[in-house]
């Protein structure tokens, strides 16, 4: 699963030049601004919306003043500003890789038209809907370098489905809903967690070798490129020192 692995995944992020970080950063303060607008408040307990904006912004490294100063904006946000809608799309990669695509639009007809465009001009194609998202599963995955056996039994009593143990650490994976009681009794233990998140977890992976690799990373970017657009994933499994070029 090394092209899968999301230690690689966190790796590409870490190594984001300075405009695409910034890019990043405004995708999760999107996030945050319309989690608050919801209706569901600016009080992360009682917004599980907002609760996962920021855990997922903070796994980005966005900073805290960042994040607290989009919630109070969102607060204070004037009636008639833009409502952003969640929306996702599907489509296929070379070699008959998957690909899910969470968006954050105001403006769905812009945003399909942009999605579409980048599948056209890079070799994929945008599908229906329904037409892979079958293929994948909404989980909590966390990841930690310490894979201590205390670690393991934590994470296992408070909820965690799976674990994987790799020379880069642990992969705990959870239901959606024991996300934040896994995390919270590892962090209350006193063990550093590198990354926790809810993503799409594909439930079969497709083989990607050689220049598919390429082409699929280059849709992927261009993809993550486009400011509607706050998350991609794909069931390729590919070769870990190809996937971090």
């Amino acid at each position: 699963m090394a092209g899968h692995s999301k230690w690689s995944q966190i790796k590409r992020k870490k190594g984001a030049n300075d405009k695409k970080r910034s890019a990043m950063y405004s995708k999760h303060i999107r996030a945050i601004g319309a989690a608050v607008r919801s209706g569901g408040g600016g009080d992360p307990a009682g917004n599980l919306s907002l609760k996962n904006a920021i855990a997922a912004a903070k796994t980005d490294t966005v900073p805290i003043d960042n994040i607290e100063n989009a919630v109070k904006r969102a607060l204070g946000a004037e009636a008639g500003a833009a409502e952003f809608k969640e929306v996702t799309y599907e489509g296929y990669g070379p070699g008959g890789t998957a690909i899910f695509i969470e968006a954050l639009t105001d403006n769905v007809n812009r945003t399909v038209a942009d999605i579409r465009s980048v599948f056209n001009k890079r070799g994929g194609s945008l599908g229906t809907s329904g037409s892979v998202a079958w293929q994948f599963e909404k989980k909590g995955v966390l990841l930690l370098r310490d894979t201590a056996e205390a670690v393991q039994e934590i994470a296992i009593e408070n909820g965690a489905e799976d674990i994987q143990e790799s020379e880069e650490g642990l992969e705990i994976s959870t239901g959606p809903a024991d996300l934040y009681a896994v995390q919270e009794a590892l962090s209350g233990a006193g063990y550093e967690i590198e990354n926790a998140a809810l993503t799409m977890i594909p439930n079969v992976l497709v083989t990607v070798e050689g220049d598919d690799v390429r082409k699929l990373l280059v849709i992927i970017d261009a993809l993550e490129e486009l400011d509607d657009v706050q998350n991609v994933y794909s069931n390729a499994d590919m070769p870990e020192d190809e996937d971090e070029e």
